[in-house]
């Protein structure tokens, strides 16, 4: 690990109620209920809820055994071979390992797993499969450090996030990213635009290719899965925006603009584009193609510029894929509900299907300080429609860099909207823990709503702030209804009335008069 003066340590408590299982080596959440029985669950915390002890961060995650030298995941499947990753993901996921092969060898899911990072537990992105979220951390070059970035991480992926970006556009970029990665149990992305530019001071037009290659592979060797390349900002687009009302939001989207005005060039990504494929297939490392264009505001959502880009992209996606590379796509933003859907049916479209990686979009502009919401709201819309990962908002989205506080709002804020679009889509066993938690509010059994809850700690938090006393988690009432009113009781006392009526109910229906129900 890096010589540097940072906390080496993450503390972090266990779930409530549940344990850290693994079958055949894949790991699972076990959700153990009061009722005797148990729900196995998705897990993304890689070793850091077993026993909620402090984790030193020096020593690094195990490292699991990668294949090298047989290309990559969309080349190998091709082939027709289902790889060890894919077999984990198909366990993982709990859906037949040949699904895992055709969607990637299609190119409609990608696995992001650089072979230099042998840390992260293999994982998938595809519409075929449950929505992913991704979690933004990274410092400023006004706040943060790096153990508060690796403290929102462990954080993270504890809440549920299934991958990190790693953000950092001030000071350690490189180190903060080491230890990050060597910690993290997801896939971890960046935008190797921001390196490139701290090494220019800052201005833009001192970028160049060679520059910007050796920090692609300086990224790479360190073992990043997944990067967001803006090679889709043409100089054709970029008058384009000259009349939205926001401009260029993206900062690499800003940032290669300005690029291509100094030079009156096209953008280097673009011209060199073939080049960036090689590197990146020599470690299997997933592009993420990038939206420079996309819209910061409702007024300038799906506009010519916007959607020409995106045809960019499709043209790029074919020809990376045609070289064995992954490619995912990244979209809005901020985009009204009424225009969420026809940016999905326009990526599949020109994008050949490639996973859908979106930001929100956010569905109005009038709630800063609530972005996780607004952003939530069409979010969930968006993944219903066929997005593949949804990138969270946090809080402090427009107002400044968010803590960890902030980050676990937006995690789960957007677990609740991943999971309300597989339970739109169908998604196999996404009820089952809907079924379970309603079964168990129902039957009063407190400890066991907690524990199948997103975010158990605030579900007990919540509920002992009025009725905290030990008696009150076995009570047929919460401190809204009290004794008398909970209709769930009064309902249950309905049932038992007619559970000792129920062969004359049958034989004569309404003629049966029940007994009044006690108060």
């Amino acid at each position: 690990m890096p010589d540097i003066s940072v906390d080496p340590s993450v503390t972090t408590g266990p779930i409530e109620g549940s344990t850290k299982i693994y079958i055949d080596g894949v790991p699972f959440r076990r959700v153990n209920l009061t009722n005797g029985e148990h729900l196995d669950l998705y897990d993304t915390s890689g070793p850091y809820t077993d026993d909620g002890a402090t984790i030193d961060l020096t020593a690094g995650l195990p490292r699991r055994a990668v294949t090298r030298d047989r290309g990559t995941q969309l080349q190998r499947a091709r082939a027709g071979e289902i790889t060890a990753e894919m077999a984990f993901i198909a366990a993982r996921e709990r859906v037949p390992a040949e699904l895992v092969r055709d969607e990637v060898a299609r190119g409609r899911a990608v696995i992001p797993a650089n072979h230099n990072h042998p840390e992260a537990e293999p994982m998938i992105i595809g519409k075929a499969f449950a929505v992913k979220v991704n979690a933004n951390i990274g410092n400023s070059a006004v706040t943060s450090s790096i153990a508060e970035e690796v403290d929102k991480m462990v954080w993270a992926t504890r809440w549920g996030a299934d991958t990190i970006m790693d953000l950092s556009t001030g000071r350690d970029i490189h180190m903060t990213r080491e230890w990050i990665l060597r910690n993290s149990p997801v896939p971890v992305g960046t935008v190797p635009l921001y390196q490139a530019l701290e090494k220019t001071n800052g201005d833009p037009a001192e970028l160049t290719w060679e520059l910007y290659r050796d920090t692609v592979i300086e990224q790479c060797e360190q073992g990043v899965d997944y990067m967001t390349v803006h090679a889709g900002v043409k100089l054709a687009h970029i008058p384009l925006t000259v009349d939205r009302v926001t401009g260029i939001v993206s900062r690499g989207g800003s940032i290669m603009a300005a690029w291509c005005l100094a030079h009156h060039q096209e953008s280097f990504l673009y011209t060199n584009f073939e080049e960036l494929c090689d590197i990146l297939a020599r470690y299997d490392v997933t592009f993420s193609l990038g939206d420079g264009l996309r819209p910061g505001s409702i007024a300038d959502a799906n506009d010519a510029a916007q959607f020409a880009e995106l045809k960019t992209l499709g043209e790029l996606t074919r020809f990376a894929k045609s070289l064995g590379v992954q490619v995912m796509i990244e979209g809005p933003g901020h985009v009204p509900m009424h225009k969420i859907v026809e940016n999905v049916r326009l990526e599949e479209e020109l994008c050949e299907e490639a996973p859908f990686y979106t930001l929100g979009p956010l569905a109005t502009d009038i709630a800063p300080a609530y972005d996780h919401i607004t952003s939530a709201i069409g979010a969930a819309i968006i993944a219903q429609a066929g997005t593949a990962m949804l990138c969270y908002v946090t809080p402090k989205e427009h107002l400044g860099l968010p803590n960890r506080k902030d980050v676990k709002d937006g995690v789960i804020a957007y677990k609740i909207a991943a999971h309300a679009a597989d339970l739109a889509k169908g998604h196999p066993h996404a009820q089952d823990r809907d079924d379970a938690l309603s079964r168990a509010r129902f039957e009063f059994r407190w400890h066991d709503q907690f524990a199948l809850s997103l975010d158990p700690d605030t579900a007990r938090e919540f509920h002992d702030e009025t009725l905290p006393a030990a008696p009150a988690k076995t009570a047929h009432f919460c401190s809204m209804c009290g004794p008398k009113f909970c209709s769930m009781r009064i309902t249950q006392d309905v049932r038992d009335a007619m559970a000792g009526k129920s062969r004359e109910f049958a034989e004569h229906g309404s003629q049966v008069y029940l007994p009044v129900v006690s108060s």
